[in-house]
């Protein structure tokens, strides 16, 4: 609701003649708090969260469709396109701990490779994310860490935390600061050390390819820099044929007119890892997808794409 909010104010600024109205919608990723995700959506996890609002759009119920982007699945939907990438906000990930141990984190020494918060977590300590990404690579520097699904919204979720369900939570940073819990972060978890999702702290909109008048519109509120980023992004996973849900982590640096695009495949126990970096010009959309298909051939190459393909 927070993204529908914001997208509709500046929708509001980039077109005052327009009226905006916000239709909320449900989905099965919203309604079913048990199942973990990966096992929504036919048992791939993928489009749990945007397949119904992409059906609003479709039969007209809505015009303009707000996703997450990390959520939005690479293949493209007929009917629907793609329309406005606004400017991106945090892409990285957070380490939550309960409130009774902020203060040691906060306390504890500078930060480096290992965040310090992190070394605050005893053995075995129970960390709340149903994610593959962040489990792989929390795995990979401490294979002791046991993985309890945490569901629901933040608020519940950061509850449980502190009723002692979870000894830490890792969650987005920019859905934190977007509710106003930001101080609620222990220790933020930047690479080298972990590497965010596609995608992740973008907003992506899409609307009927048909509606030229939307479509017009939502050009308004695209923000290059960012755009070209996520499409780099999502070009190494529809290259690797891999889900939103797949042990995939990317870092993406603008720097002038070129972009500088990390990639790491890791299996789901941490143990292998893969790792593929490239440096390119980017003054087109196609040619930020061209660097994200070149890393992603990299990766492939380097046998990555049989981690993808475990069960």
């Amino acid at each position: 609701m927070w993204q529908a909010v914001h997208v509709r104010e500046l929708l509001k600024s980039a077109a005052p003649e327009r009226t905006v109205e916000i239709v909320p919608l449900s989905t099965i990723g919203d309604r079913d708090k048990s199942e973990a995700l990966t096992r929504l959506g036919g048992g791939s996890g993928t489009g749990v969260f945007t397949r119904e609002i992409q059906a609003a759009l479709l039969d007209g119920r809505a015009d303009v469709a707000v996703h997450s982007l990390k959520d939005l699945p690479t293949e493209p939907v007929d009917g629907l396109t793609l329309s406005a990438v606004p400017p991106r906000g945090a892409m990285f990930d957070a380490l939550v701990l309960a409130e009774g141990r902020k203060q040691k984190a906060e306390s504890s020494g500078d930060e480096s490779l290992l965040p310090s918060a992190f070394c605050l977590l005893p053995t075995a300590a129970r960390i709340g994310s149903g994610s593959p990404r962040r489990r792989s690579q929390l795995l990979h520097h401490r294979p002791d860490l046991q993985f309890v699904e945490a569901r629901g919204n933040v608020e519940t979720r950061l509850r449980k935390l502190d009723e002692g369900q979870f000894d830490a939570l890792v969650l987005a940073e920019a859905g934190l600061t977007r509710l106003e819990f930001a101080g609620r972060i222990s220790a933020p978890l930047r690479p080298p050390f972990m590497l965010p999702a596609v995608g992740q702290g973008a907003l992506g909109i899409e609307c009927r390819s048909d509606d030229e008048s939307t479509r017009e519109v939502l050009a308004r509120l695209i923000d290059r820099a960012t755009l070209h980023a996520v499409l780099a992004e999502r070009a190494v996973l529809s290259t690797l044929r891999a889900g939103c849900h797949a042990p995939l982590g990317v870092w993406t640096r603008a720097d002038a007119d070129s972009l500088r695009l990390t990639a790491v495949v890791l299996s789901l126990d941490g143990v292998q890892r893969f790792e593929s970096e490239r440096h390119a010009a980017v003054a087109s959309d196609a040619d930020a997808v061209d660097l994200g298909r070149v890393v992603a051939e990299d990766l492939v190459a380097q046998g990555a794409a049989a981690l993808l393909a475990s069960p």
